[in-house]
């Protein structure tokens, strides 16, 4: 426990899976990690998710028991591809696959519109190799490889229809085994279209002579998850439905990875549509049948069928470990930022520093040219929700130089919302709730309004500059307050509720920014003494 910069204590973390008496509630992240694939390697776990045109991408994270996860690193640090230095909402990297193999860690994963790429590190806290453009092709999405016991590689993969004109359709390609390329075109092993439409995210395992390619289908949020079944790398395939909502709460319970653990338990990590929150991430128990068929949570009508569980006994890791969540509040006392955060595009050094004797300072540069809002700026600094109900404060002192200059806490999705200090044109500071939504003709502009505002011009001046500390306040379902305060003690609701929203594939997100709205290079800047978040359970 501690007191941050805003005077509160920070007791505990944030959305907690592990309950402390040998089980675990679901989800075990309550935030947007889309697509999650998991391994086990010795005795730890490493994950790594979807992460879209957000940058720094491709999120590993780390954990000693399924249950207990922490964000350690990003595998890039930029997507060094054409038209990623400005948002490209639903774009970049979807659908990654992690694998060990030959003493090192390798992640495959495609771009919709580029290709199939990877990349590989000695080990996944370390540096991860540039990009290497495995096969450049568009519409081939979700890639998985597979190093079989002969020493022969392959890669399974599904199809994006916007772009290849095919849709619930599983390949098999013959792959270099050092990765680097793919030796064939492929044969396609599964039709899902009458029985398993959109199937889509492959992942390929091998288990006691049996080829295994696990992959949901049915949509994203009414889907179930499917596994595919063969003596052969190339088929034919049997299909079972092995996981489904069934009388839970959990919508499309699928796409995902399983691990097995020493102990001989096998688990399951995939996730679940909520919406606004993203797409978080739940742990289910696995078991196999007589037959050789998985059974992925519990068969509550007993046909072979599992259902998704809400609170499970721990897995069997032979060790308990401490209660570990991944990074949320930030106090800016480091030199560089949390891993937490991310921008909406490629990022430039210039946008942003951390000193501590400051916090963390950004500098007001203009909206890319052509763009009209927030909706198509890149320097929007901001990361995941991070539970069902929270609330997340942040201290602003307001130093712009310009009219148009302009800083403050956001909440951003298709439709988005700001608390911001402004400067107008005759020099003053005015306080503003604004909201703005994405346009559907060109993606890159949207309508934006004032909802109400208020003079600030009294609580500083041009040579101090003006401080406020602003409130975001979130309950179920998404609803958002937001509220000043001149003392970070008595807070003031500003505007009526807003409803966050999600964005192409993703959910809502919250964080900071500063910008000029005018187009104009400013010397203004947007100084943030600390960013501290709670959980709460209910709206005050």
């Amino acid at each position: 426990m501690r007191t941050t910069q805003s005077g509160q204590e920070r007791k505990t973390p944030i959305w907690v899976a592990d309950q402390g008496d040998g089980t675990y509630r679901n989800p075990i992240l309550h935030a947007d990690y889309s697509d999650p694939d998991v391994i086990r390697v010795g005795d730890d776990f490493y994950m790594t998710a979807s992460s879209f045109s957000h940058i720094p991408g491709l999120p590993i994270l780390h954990s000693k028991d399924l249950v207990n996860w922490k964000l350690v690193r990003y595998a890039i640090e930029r997507l060094d591809l054409p038209g990623y230095d400005v948002p490209l909402h639903g774009k970049g990297v979807w659908a990654p696959s992690i694998r060990y193999h030959d003493g090192k860690y390798w992640i495959f994963f495609s771009t919709p519109d580029e290709g199939i790429f990877m990349t590989t590190a000695d080990h996944p806290e370390g540096e991860w190799s540039p990009l290497h453009l495995v096969h450049e092709v568009k519409g081939w999405i979700d890639p998985c490889p597979f190093w079989d016991d002969d020493g022969q590689a392959y890669l399974v993969h599904a199809f994006a229809h916007s772009r290849s004109g095919i849709k619930s359709k599983i390949k098999v390609c013959r792959m270099a085994p050092d990765g680097s390329r793919l030796l064939d075109e492929g044969q396609i092993v599964f039709d899902g279209t009458a029985h398993h439409p959109t199937i889509e995210g492959p992942k390929f395992y091998k288990r006691e002579g049996y080829y295994y390619i696990f992959a949901p289908a049915g949509g994203v949020k009414p889907g179930w998850q499917t596994v595919l079944r063969s003596k052969q790398v190339f088929g034919p395939y049997e299909d079972r439905i092995v996981m489904h909502q069934g009388a839970s709460t959990v919508n499309g319970p699928h796409q995902g990875g399983y691990v097995e653990l020493e102990s001989g338990e096998s688990w399951f990590i995939h996730f679940q549509d909520r919406d606004a929150y993203g797409r978080i991430v739940h742990l289910q128990p696995m078991s196999w049948n007589e037959d050789g068929w998985p059974v992925i949570g519990i068969d509550r009508e007993g046909n072979g069928t599992g259902e998704p569980v809400d609170v499970y006994t721990k897995p069997d890791v032979g060790a308990t470990y401490p209660v570990t969540v991944p990074d949320v509040s930030d106090d800016f006392q480091m030199e560089r930022l949390g891993i937490q955060w991310q921008w909406q595009a490629n990022s430039r050094p210039e946008w942003a520093e951390v000193a501590p004797d400051k916090g963390l300072v950004l500098h007001m540069h203009p909206y890319p040219e052509g763009i009209q809002s927030l909706f198509g700026v890149p320097q929007l600094l901001m990361q995941k929700f991070p539970a069902s109900a929270f609330e997340a404060t942040t201290k602003l002192t307001f130093l712009p130089k310009q009219e148009g200059d302009q800083a403050g806490l956001l909440v951003f999705g298709d439709e988005y919302a700001c608390l911001c200090l402004t400067q107008t044109e005759s020099g003053a500071a005015r306080l503003s709730l604004s909201r703005g939504a994405k346009q559907p003709d060109n993606h890159v502009h949207a309508d934006e309004w004032e909802e109400t505002g208020l003079d600030w011009s009294d609580h500083g001046s041009q040579e101090t500059g003006w401080t406020i500390h602003l409130r975001l306040t979130l309950e179920e379902p998404a609803r958002c307050q937001f509220s000043w305060s001149e003392d970070g003690a008595d807070f003031q609701p500003i505007g009526s509720l807003f409803t966050a929203t999600t964005a192409l594939w993703v959910g809502a997100k919250m964080g900071v920014f500063a910008v000029n709205t005018r187009s104009a290079n400013s010397g203004g800047q947007g100084v943030f003494r600390y960013f501290d978040v709670k959980e709460i359970n209910h709206l005050r």
